[in-house]
């Protein structure tokens, strides 16, 4: 793709490096096929390549993002499944990224859609706070019903129609807290490794039993797990916002708590059982490559952050001690295989540990979770959730697995088929208890 920026514009970092994912694309179309907003909406604006035309444009001029531009990158659910297609190497993560910083800061909003931004931005990353949400949301939702639904075929929503969505996110019931930041969990035997392992935002609110389950398995294999105590949310909610001041902030103070974690007992990995989290932490040395202070650390950080699943299989389990006939339907969360480019290993490691796995039709399109997405975008999530459930139904499965809190949260608001976290059922083969259903 030829690109018209000055020499003025390129002498900024953001702006060369967009320049250069930009000349890759050669406007093949191979991302049309796999973008879930397409898919649905064929609408050329929302495919990668006609946001990459809307992104260059906007760039290019320097000018304040229009309504037109900001809602076709609002649509885009940042899956990534675009990048697992391009045969051109595009890095469309990281042009939207900066397009959706660019939008942050010169775009203004409607106030009711400022408000809901600033207060999910400023809830979810905060544990405490975010339990007390739900709990507050629970008396809400009664009156959800109350709340003007989506037209046929809508897919701009209003801001009643995003607070009804809100509402119907909110479990009936929240779960006992779990370990506290600063818990240190011996190996059993002799010690193998030691992990600090991400505790998470949403996820040790809504199912720590996630975490819980990741403890068990570790310890039992030998290996000590460390919540660190100065750890802060990863930083992707705000991330995905645009807000990259928060979520640059988040990263800095996670580096320096991890790192001085592994000066005083030794880290083999920071290991993630949220694949959202870990897409993001995975790419903290590229955020923060400008930051003469934090460069070099974010890259050991990044280098050190691993997928829970990834760090089992070096592990080498032994042969499981229970096989089972369930039948398991693996839908592998967007932020995995493509933000991550890991997608047969948690497969192989539930075959491995006595499961029958099966293959989910349409796998590489999105739950429509996406972090804030289905409270954001709720009429194209609902329909992506829709369109998955029907695809996982199609397997019969006795149970759903998947390898991020946001995606469970999103199907399993479909389905009666208990979802649960892959690292559930690797501890149940493994000698654990039997997972917790939702």
């Amino acid at each position: 793709m030829k690109t018209e920026f000055t020499p003025a514009q390129l002498a900024d970092p953001d702006i060369a490096e967009a320049d250069k994912i930009l000349r890759k694309c050669v406007h093949c179309g191979f991302c049309t096929a796999t973008c879930p907003t397409y898919v649905l909406l064929g609408d050329e604006l929302d495919s990668p390549r006609g946001r990459i035309y809307l992104i260059k444009q906007m760039l290019e001029k320097n000018e304040p993002p229009t309504a037109e531009v900001v809602k076709h990158i609002d649509r885009c659910l940042s899956c990534l499944a675009c990048m697992t297609t391009c045969p051109s190497g595009v890095n469309y993560m990281h042009l939207v990224d900066q397009a959706r910083v660019k939008i942050a800061k010169e775009y203004e909003r409607p106030l009711p859609e400022r408000l809901l931004r600033m207060v999910l931005a400023y809830v979810l990353p905060r544990p405490q706070l975010f339990r007390a949400s739900m709990i507050l949301a629970r008396f809400g939702r009664p009156f959800a019903a109350l709340l003007p639904g989506s037209k046929a075929g809508a897919t701009t929503p209003t801001f009643l129609r995003r607070i009804k969505a809100m509402l119907a996110l909110a479990p009936a019931s929240l779960p006992s807290s779990g370990a506290a930041a600063g818990s240190v969990f011996p190996a059993k035997g002799s010690r193998r490794g030691r992990v600090a392992l991400l505790q998470g935002c949403a996820q040790q609110v809504l199912a720590p039993r996630i975490n819980e389950a990741a403890i068990s398995l570790l310890t039992r294999h030998g290996v000590e797990v460390v919540l660190v105590a100065d750890e802060q949310c990863c930083g992707a909610l705000t991330h995905h916002m645009g807000d990259d001041r928060d979520a640059l902030a988040r990263a800095r103070a996670n580096i320096t708590a991890w790192l001085r974690e592994a000066e005083r007992g030794g880290l083999d990995a920071i290991v993630v059982t949220a694949s959202g989290c870990g897409t993001v932490i995975k790419d903290y040395g590229y955020l923060l490559r400008q930051d003469c202070d934090y460069a070099a650390p974010a890259a050991r950080v990044s280098g050190l952050a691993k997928d829970i699943t990834e760090y089992i299989a070096s592990l080498d389990l032994p042969a499981p001690q229970r096989r089972s006939d369930l039948v398991i339907a693996y839908h592998s969360a967007c932020s995995l295989q493509h933000g991550q480019k890991i997608t047969q290993l948690p497969k192989d490691l539930l075959s491995k540990n006595g499961f029958v796995v099966k293959d989910i039709p349409e796998s590489h399109l999105c739950c429509g979770s996406a972090g804030t997405y289905n409270i954001l975008q709720p009429d194209i999530a609902n329909s992506l959730r829709n369109r998955k459930v029907a695809n996982i139904a199609s397997v019969k499965p006795d149970m759903i697995a998947t390898g991020n809190i946001g995606c469970m949260v999103q199907i399993a608001g479909g389905t009666s088929v208990p979802v649960v976290h892959t690292i559930e059922l690797l501890d149940w083969a493994t000698g654990g208890p039997r997972p917790g259903l939702n």
